[in-house]
């Protein structure tokens, strides 16, 4: 049974995901502020966090910062905010999804098991593309011979687009093929993910190619 931490320092919501994570068949522990998570994932292990970023004692931000001092465990953030800023933000310091409130506890737990099916479904194989090398045994990206540090959703976009080299990638297949459900969000999230991972790939980025109007293509020289 996979285990999910709930941290919101509004009960009503945490009761909700609760309620709707129980129902599909996970089991759920609550926090009801940043400290008390930190406290708790410390001497838990947990399959998936969903972390609220405004609560009065500790941010979401420096929560899911000081959690991957020591764990990976995936991340999906709550916020009442929809600034573009948050999000980049997010996304830099590791954090898998993000999710805007009000929101669906049925597209929230969608995106729960699309995380879950990613992170858990782990291959031995090795793709090394000329300097490029994804270990999918340890995870681990490498650019000649240096180990490069991604954030997950970073990596599913090299993973996909690399194995699909060559292939014309329109929005809407990496949204769904990547994120693994209906993506109801903004097309940026997708543009934000790219210009991180080209940023990272440093002398590679020219590999991943806009397509104007389209979407986006890995070459392979």
């Amino acid at each position: 049974m996979y285990r999910i931490l709930v941290v919101d320092d509004e009960e009503m919501i945490r009761k909700l995901i609760s309620k709707y994570a129980s129902f599909e068949g996970y089991e759920v522990i609550e926090a009801s502020g940043g400290l008390d998570a930190i406290s708790i994932s410390a001497d838990k292990d947990f399959d998936i966090i969903i972390l609220d970023i405004m609560m009065p004692d500790l941010d979401g931000f420096s929560v899911c910062r000081e959690i991957r001092k020591t764990k990976s465990t995936p991340v999906i953030m709550l916020s009442a905010r929809g600034e573009e800023y948050d999000k980049i933000h997010g996304f830099e310091i590791g954090v898998d999804d993000y999710v805007v409130k009000p929101f669906s506890p049925k597209e929230l737990m969608m995106r729960v098991t699309a995380i879950l099916k990613r992170t858990q479904n782990i291959s031995g194989d090795i793709i090394e593309m000329d300097g490029l090398k994804i270990d999918f045994a340890g995870r681990i990206v490498s650019v000649d011979g240096k180990v490069i540090e991604l954030t997950p959703k970073e990596y599913d976009l090299l993973v996909y687009m690399m194995k699909n080299k060559g292939i014309a990638l329109t929005r809407e297949k990496l949204l769904n093929n990547v994120w693994g459900y209906d993506f109801y969000g903004d097309d940026r999230t997708l543009d934000t993910h790219i210009k991180l991972l080209r940023k990272n790939l440093g002398d590679y980025s020219n590999r991943i190619v806009t397509l104007r109007g389209v979407g986006y293509r890995f070459e392979t020289n």
